[in-house]
């Protein structure tokens, strides 16, 4: 028991928990096999230990949902625990209490005292009255004391603490979390391929689904994305709209514990046209570059038999594409609705199809995380608030003050001087 009080064990918790959230920061979580095997390979290895075997065998890719980060977050909790009711909650009560002076020799162990003539108890009393003191009296002595909530602070802030490991835990266990691109126009069910909670309750018989209604990009000056809107529907399986919303960046929809974030954009795919036939749509692919700068392609045939092609490159919605002959060799520019001819073919691109990227996020957690953040904030105003106490004696002959404080003792030292100055003004 006296270890798992132990403070320097609570903090050694703390800091250790720290350096693991901090890898988890640092190492993406929930990816796939091949994501790691690609980002952390087995030679050369990162720092010259990190693999990704390494990553796996340890959990370090979903961290916050191991065992062992939550056997830490479990006792650093109960340590926490113990040391509020231990410590903290005697320390209040011991505080709580109406501590009376009825020696001389008791004021000799505060760091400020004073002895004054002969003064009369009524005019002391109206005096800490007006200094906000809360005023307890036996016969000639007065105990007096104000800022208790300055004792209380730190319990709040062990609350805080617990509050919000447990949300954190809760939302660890029970949400969930998925990247998704979806092409404008198409519809998509929460149901599959999520990075579940191991006691998620989501169903895959969710009886809602969302619509992408719309997606599209608006652009600066410079010809830059400012910023890129989705026009979302709910919708149930009957097809009946149940909530619409235009969201953006930092402009999520919430439905039913699930929040949906805009985090992404890309080109889905092209409506083309040949020689004046039937428009037909083929998908782009995102492609690597050099200038890490975004681009899409796909291969268009030229004939029935595929035998011949071209390349169209696209880097946004509404730019210049760019034609790449069979060769691979620079051949020409196209903007969308304008005829070209290829090879004696005339080609036309009618649309780019945009593809918006959410982030789909459901944590039950996400209240009591706010809520121990709330009281975590509060409590430390709270501990700064000074506890002051105050003593006095009567005796036939002399007046015995005396008192002491927890913070700022300048300050207190200035106030008790003012009172000893207000009651040799008083005479």
């Amino acid at each position: 028991m006296r270890v798992i009080i132990d403070i320097r064990l609570t903090v050694s918790l703390l800091l250790l928990i720290a350096l693991v959230s901090i890898s988890g920061t640092l190492i993406e979580q929930e990816k796939s096999l091949e994501f790691y095997q690609k980002a952390y390979p087995d030679s050369p290895a990162l720092f010259g230990f990190l693999t990704w075997n390494l990553i796996l065998l340890l959990g370090l890719n979903h961290v916050y949902s191991t065992w062992w980060f939550l056997l830490l977050l479990a006792l650093f909790s109960l340590s926490l625990i113990l040391c509020t009711f231990t410590r903290q909650w005697s320390a209040l009560k011991a505080t709580n209490k109406w501590i009376f002076y009825k020696k001389p020799h008791q004021f000799q162990k505060l760091l400020l005292s004073s002895e004054l003539k002969a003064k009369k108890i009524i005019p002391i009393i109206n005096i800490l009255k007006e200094k906000k003191y809360k005023i307890f009296q036996e016969n000639n002595t007065i105990y007096a004391r104000k800022g208790i909530l300055g004792k209380i602070g730190p319990i709040v802030v062990h609350i805080g603490i617990l509050i919000t490991l447990c949300g954190a835990v809760l939302g660890s266990l029970t949400g969930f979390l998925e990247q998704k691109m979806v092409a404008s126009g198409s519809e998509f069910k929460i149901n599959s391929h999520l990075n579940l909670g191991p006691l998620s309750t989501l169903q895959s018989s969710r009886n809602w689904k969302v619509r992408v209604n719309r997606f599209w990009i608006d652009y600066n000056s410079k010809g830059s994305v400012d910023q890129f809107y989705s026009d979302l529907s709910i919708i149930n399986d009957d097809d009946e709209e149940l909530k619409k919303e235009t969201i953006y960046v930092n402009k999520p929809l919430r439905y039913d514990g699930v929040t949906i974030y805009q985090t992404d954009w890309g080109i889905s795919s092209a409506q083309i046209q040949i020689d004046n036939g039937n428009i037909f749509q083929l998908p782009m692919a995102s492609l690597e570059n050099n200038n890490q700068s975004k681009i899409w392609g796909t291969w268009i045939p030229l004939k029935n038999d595929l035998s011949k092609g071209i390349s169209l490159i696209a880097k946004d919605l509404q730019g210049t594409m760019i034609i790449y002959d069979e060769n691979g060799s620079l051949d020409s520019a196209v903007r969308i609705g304008m005829p070209l001819v290829i090879n004696g073919v005339e080609l036309k691109v009618h649309k780019l199809i945009g593809s918006t990227g959410f982030q789909i996020k459901a944590d039950p957690g996400i209240p009591l995380v706010y809520t121990g953040f709330g009281l975590l904030m509060l409590g430390v105003i709270m501990s700064y608030i000074s506890h002051s106490q105050i003593w006095i004696l009567q005796t036939n002959h002399t007046c015995l003050i005396g008192g002491k404080t927890n913070r700022s003792q300048i300050t207190f030292e200035k106030e008790i001087i003012g009172i000893i100055d207000s009651l040799e003004c008083s005479e």
